[in-house]
């Protein structure tokens, strides 16, 4: 086993995972690393994402965790021996770690919808639009990393405009639409990009209008990627202190039901091209 020095988000996940899986076969550590004739202390190094597993290492311990469930251990088997560089590589080190991480589960992602209030969503936002999102941080970016973050966003809609695009559904509010974003000319493209995008086989567009009733299931924007199994899907949100990776499986099914319940009252992909056409004439 190799010790990697800083572990990446879906490595951290892949250590969560086996954490939990020896958690609910009620053995200890000490028990587990006996098992495979070795000292607890690597137990706890690939169970913290400090030191990888093999694939025959990571099999063997699932069969003494009594996990029957074959489609996750081919999954885990599948996290734990890539050795996928990605593209977003090339930003390390040079923008912050959850950017990084966020392409990582992206690329890898099997599904991905999304629910936003205030913005177009980063995924279909075209480069006048992130460029001016970024320039309104506080305090301002120096202007190569403000360039860095807008190459990068533009980047990760590879996702979506690649050779094997993934399904992709947009929830998002009539003000994240309206509000104007770069002036209004910039307003006017983002529209027409969105319009022509929402097309597309693998994307579905709905538009959650003010004027619904008693509107009030989800209240901040959501990320939610799928995993090649239900477990291991992820949901990824700002919060006060950074961005946050959510993945146990009683707040997964939370998030899987408001957005289905978001869903069931935005308007349906024709009815909200329409709005976003009438939106358009209006600039």
């Amino acid at each position: 086993m190799g010790t990697k020095r800083v572990a990446t988000a879906r490595q951290l996940r892949l250590a969560v995972e086996l954490r939990r899986l020896r958690e609910a076969s009620s053995l200890s550590a000490r028990e587990a690393a006996a098992l495979l004739s070795v000292n607890s202390v690597q137990i706890s190094q690939i169970e913290s994402g400090t030191t990888g597993v093999s694939e025959q290492r990571l099999r063997r311990l699932a069969a003494h965790y009594a996990c029957t469930d074959e489609d996750l251990v081919n999954a885990l088997v599948a996290m734990a021996t890539d050795r996928t560089r990605g593209w977003w590589e090339e930003y390390r080190n040079r923008l912050p770690t959850p950017f990084l991480d966020l392409a990582e589960l992206e690329h890898h992602a099997t599904f991905r919808w999304d629910v936003d209030f205030l913005h177009v969503p980063g995924l279909l936002q075209i480069e006048d639009y992130a460029r001016a999102l970024f320039s309104r941080r506080v305090p301002e970016l120096p202007q190569d990393e403000l360039d860095l973050r807008v190459r990068h966003r533009m980047q990760r809609r590879e996702i979506l405009e690649g050779q094997r695009p993934i399904p992709y559904e947009a929830l998002v509010h009539e003000a994240a639409l309206r509000i104007r974003v770069g002036g209004r000319a910039t307003s006017r493209s983002q529209l027409a990009h969105i319009l022509e995008f929402s097309e597309a086989e693998h994307v579905t567009l709905r538009v959650i209008p003010f004027d619904l009733e008693e509107f009030a299931d989800v209240t901040a924007d959501m990320v939610y990627a799928g995993g090649d199994v239900p477990r291991l899907d992820t949901v990824v949100r700002d919060g006060p202190h950074g961005t946050l990776l959510i993945d146990s499986e009683p707040q997964l099914d939370v998030f899987r039901t408001l957005f289905r319940r978001v869903e069931a009252v935005s308007l349906t992909p024709e009815r909200s091209r329409d709005f976003i056409r009438r939106l358009a004439k209006e600039l």
